[in-house]
């Protein structure tokens, strides 16, 4: 046996799994309240390296879980719990340093919120939404990612990159919009189509 199957029998039926990559995870969400120390404190650097561990914590318990079969229920939920967790925190501090746009991260903070508010909304009505990651949600990630990274090193390393900072301000502002509006679109679609049961 191996992976999870090796765990599997020594956990009885039921129990919660934790692996090595649902470790890592967790390990992740502990650094954040470090980094939103280190951004509080102006120490730049210092939160642009924990930044950098994060991210290569993630891609680590991502292969991990594939390589060695070790995926596991509580990882699929752990897992965009930390980058939700790492993102929210990260702008918000670097919106209260005025590091970043405070606009931006209001906007950022709040197609998230609108998100969960839609998935728990459907679930009160009765017509539960999986939300399946879109293109476009998946390209957001990715640049509000870079921006955070960019910020942070650009202030730690004291880089003059104001129109490079601008550009990616721009492009996650308007990929969250554009995400904003997909989910928006798929909720209403769902949301107008009879569940199963009700009339």
């Amino acid at each position: 046996m191996r992976g999870n199957e090796a765990l599997n029998a020594w956990y009885p039926p039921g129990a919660v799994l934790l692996n090595l990559p649902n470790l890592i995870t967790i390990a992740r969400i502990l650094l954040v309240p470090i980094m939103v120390w280190a951004i509080a404190s102006q120490e730049m650097r210092i939160a642009f390296f924990l930044f950098l561990a994060a991210g290569l914590s993630d891609a680590v318990d991502g292969f991990l879980a594939k390589r060695f079969n070790m995926a596991s229920e509580l990882g699929a939920y752990l897992d965009p719990l930390a980058d939700k967790v790492l993102i929210v925190a990260i702008y918000v501090s670097l919106g209260i340093t005025e590091a970043i746009p405070r606009w931006l991260v209001i906007l950022v903070v709040s197609r998230d919120l609108l998100i969960v508010g839609g998935i728990m909304l459907a679930w009160v009505l009765g017509n539960p939404l999986q939300i399946k990651p879109l293109r476009v949600s998946k390209l957001n990630t990715v640049a509000q990612i870079l921006l955070a990274g960019f910020v942070l090193a650009a202030l730690g390393f004291n880089w003059d990159a104001d129109m490079v900072r601008m550009a990616l301000t721009a492009a996650v502002a308007a990929l969250t919009l554009l995400s904003v509006g997909f989910y928006l679109r798929d909720w209403v679609t769902h949301m107008g189509v009879t569940s199963p049961g009700r009339e």
